[in-house]
């Protein structure tokens, strides 16, 4: 959706935080963080630099895009906050919102999944076609749009939105980073209960699948033989990659990475330690 700016912001007002509501189903997290912490520091600082966008509604205004602002001016101590109100239908607002954080530099699997559906089905019900299943070419695919307008193809569009079929904690464990996309794509197609199954197995092994692991699991499913103790030997085949890893217990890292860290971030961040650590000694070596 292509909201003339320069119309749109004639229209910004001074509107109450009491009034605001968060759009119903909206993708993205609004995590106390350290960027959190950043953006309350500077909205204290600065105020709000980048108006908030909304749409009336009965008891007030609905969040458009500005959600994460709206947590942080509250945080702040502010009591208004500024916003472009914008007359536009909810299908509307839910593909303005779904575009509204995509290119954020640090975006989960999870909230660009669930944004893409927002979007598609926003699209969907505007009349466009629903063609998560369809492998016809014309008219243009309603994933071919949202490709198009976000530079992928619309195959990666399906299988990003194939995400929003994982229960909370595989998808959890997505974000992490413990599970990569494309092994999560093909855990998607597991039914509800195997999924339960597998999450439960997971945190038996302290392993996640391989993508063979899991092409194999959502194949066994299509045939309706994936059992309980299938899933179990499965996981509990060992993988290369494994019988290399090193396993640093949290309590020794207590303290020196932020609590809020996800597993990939704190993984991220022992390797630039380590990193750090090897150039030290080189040069204590260089030195001597």
């Amino acid at each position: 959706m292509n909201l003339d700016k320069e119309k749109s912001f004639k229209n910004i007002k001074e509107v109450s935080l009491s009034e605001l509501k968060p759009f119903e189903g909206h993708p993205y997290k609004v995590r106390d963080d350290e960027e959190m912490d950043a953006l309350i520091e500077s909205i204290r600082e600065h105020g709000i630099m980048v108006p908030l966008m909304v749409r009336p509604i009965d008891t007030g205004y609905e969040i458009i895009s500005g959600h994460r602002r709206a947590h942080a001016a509250i945080s702040a101590g502010l009591k208004t906050v500024p916003a472009v109100e914008l007359d536009i239908s909810r299908d509307e607002a839910a593909v303005a919102l779904g575009d509204s954080n995509l290119h954020r530099e640090h975006i989960l699997p999870s909230e660009k999944a669930f944004a893409y559906k927002l979007k598609f089905d926003a699209l969907a019900r505007q009349g466009k076609r629903n063609d998560l299943t369809s492998a016809q070419l014309a008219p243009k695919l309603t994933t071919q749009i949202i490709g198009d307008a976000e530079g992928v193809s619309k195959d990666t569009i399906k299988r990003y939105i194939r995400l929003t079929h994982l229960n909370p904690t595989l998808l959890r464990l997505v974000d992490e980073g413990r599970i990569a996309f494309t092994p999560a794509v093909e855990l998607s197609y597991l039914s509800d209960e195997e999924q339960d199954i597998l999450a439960f197995e997971i945190a038996v092994t302290e392993a996640t699948p391989s993508l063979s692991q899991a092409v194999r699991m959502k194949r066994l499913s299509g045939e309706g033989k994936l059992t309980a103790e299938l899933i179990a030997s499965i996981m509990a085949e060992e993988k290369a990659n494994q019988r290399e890893a090193v396993r640093i217990p949290f309590s020794a890292l207590k303290d020196k990475i932020p609590d809020s860290y996800t597993d990939r971030e704190r993984l991220e961040f022992v390797i630039k330690a380590v990193d750090h650590y090897c150039r030290y000694l080189m040069h204590q070596r260089e030195v001597r």
